[in-house]
């Protein structure tokens, strides 16, 4: 009876409550935004010669990088701590949750006063907030959308790392097929330096092209010596990302593998599936929701509580054998708190208003790796074939030096000098190669190209 009486005298407040959270409602529809922002990205050509993968991991058919990836997975503190932060919102989803279910306490205490009987008292409440509004509804809804803007996030840290993995492994395939390019002109410069030396013995040479081939040999040798110290960074960097230790000893191929990849034509629902994307358009979701969260902070809550309560002079008498029931309902409203729930629901509009922005930011970066990646794929091809062209030509040429050398024709700095073009070519080229996958690698990130659980 006496809560009906407080609901019917509250009932002019609560209406005014609700006019005026009409009036302080969120004005401006971010997630519409994001629709319009992303049907503007143009439509991007489909690469030739390429072949269509499903999975980020499908761009290699190597069972070893199977294998390091899935350490990584299980052993990277950065990815670690990403799946614990994904622990901790589950839980908080539960912490939000529970407001919503009925609140059960239950006490017991003991007295003992001077000239007096012992007194026990024993109490067991229940109480509950009725969710008028949809507030704690919004606050349960908002935590599931951080969980899930939370998974998103942790896809796409695999994503990333399985990525930065798979450009490590590549790297260390081209790093080795420098060292063999730079040991193979090693190699042919030591054979230079006892070919000059014998023709200076018999007289048919010059001192001078003694030291320029020594000189040149010394250059390559200290050029080895680096690129295999390099060799060594690179595979502890790789140790690293697995999240290993000691150093692991991976068994590097001596070929740099195919990497085929198709780039569809439709990049709205390409973009959509980058899992930064998703995570940055729920993040805009899960702000909306504690928005609407903080001006229902303006309106009045109604909560209810039963009581049962006994006193009595022994333990057990006390435990509810004759208890005293009691109801009690209070609805509370806001009147004046010195502005500062306004401040929170302006507060919490400008976090949404953030959290879009942040998705333009997302948005504008990935268009922009796309269309990087794709002019890299074209200029990188182009650059392949020119050098593969030149490269042929200059093996040719090295031919002809060596003979014309051999007969007196050429002098050894000419003959140096195409050997050096030669060696130079071929690094390049292997450097275009690992460029040119690497490149597809980022390609498929941009994309959106997840890597298989």
């Amino acid at each position: 009876m006496r809560i009906n009486v407080l609901l019917k005298r509250s009932l002019p407040l609560t209406f005014l409550l609700l006019s005026a959270c009409n009036t302080f409602a969120p004005k401006q529809d971010f997630l519409a935004q994001t629709h319009d922002d992303l049907a503007q990205v143009s439509t991007w050509t489909t690469l030739e010669n390429t072949g269509e993968v499903s999975y980020l991991n499908d761009l290699f058919n190597s069972p070893q990088l199977e294998t390091l990836l899935q350490h990584a997975f299980a052993d990277n503190p950065s990815l670690q701590q990403t799946l614990i932060t994904l622990d901790i919102r589950r839980a908080q989803l539960q912490q939000t949750a529970a407001a919503q279910r009925p609140q059960i306490n239950a006490s017991f205490n003991g007295s003992k006063q001077k000239e007096s009987d012992n007194s026990y008292s024993s109490t067991v409440s229940i109480s509950w907030q009725a969710d008028l509004w949809g507030k704690l509804d919004d606050k349960t809804s908002a935590a599931r959308l951080d969980i899930a803007e939370q998974e998103m996030l942790l896809q796409s840290a695999r994503d990333s790392l399985a990525a930065d993995i798979m450009t490590s492994w590549l790297h260390l395939i081209s790093q080795q097929r420098s060292i063999k390019i730079q040991q193979n002109r090693v190699d042919c410069l030591q054979q230079n330096e006892l070919f000059i030396l014998q023709r200076y013995r018999n007289g048919l040479g010059l001192l001078e092209d003694l030291d320029s081939a020594r000189t040149t040999l010394a250059s390559a040798q200290a050029n080895l010596t680096a690129q295999q110290e390099e060799f060594q960074q690179q595979n502890r960097d790789l140790t690293m990302l697995i999240g290993q230790i000691s150093t692991m000893d991976v068994s590097i191929p001596e070929q740099l593998p195919e990497v085929n990849l198709t780039v569809s034509g439709l990049p709205k629902q390409t973009l959509a599936r980058r899992p930064d994307l998703k995570a940055a358009y729920i993040a805009i979701q899960s702000s909306h929701a504690h928005s609407k969260v903080a001006y229902k902070e303006l309106l009045p809550s109604l909560s209810l509580e039963a009581m049962l309560e006994d006193i009595a002079s022994s333990p057990r008498d006390a435990l509810l054998i004759s208890p005293i029931w009691s109801l009690l309902g209070q609805l509370t409203a806001p009147l004046y708190q010195g502005g500062e729930l306004r401040a929170a629901a302006e507060i919490s509009e400008l976090e949404t208003a953030l959290s879009y922005q942040h998705y333009r930011d997302q948005l504008l970066t990935a268009v922009n790796e796309v269309e990087n990646a794709i002019g890299q794929e074209k200029s990188l091809r182009n650059q392949q074939r020119y050098i593969a062209t030149a490269l042929s030509s200059a093996q040719n040429n090295l031919v002809q030096y060596q003979q014309n050398y051999r007969t007196g024709l050429v002098d050894i700095l000419d003959l140096l000098a195409v050997q050096q073009q030669t060696y130079d070519l071929e690094s390049q080229l292997n450097i275009n190669q690992y460029t040119l996958l690497a490149n597809r690698i980022t390609l498929a990130l941009a994309l959106g190209l997840e890597v298989s659980q």
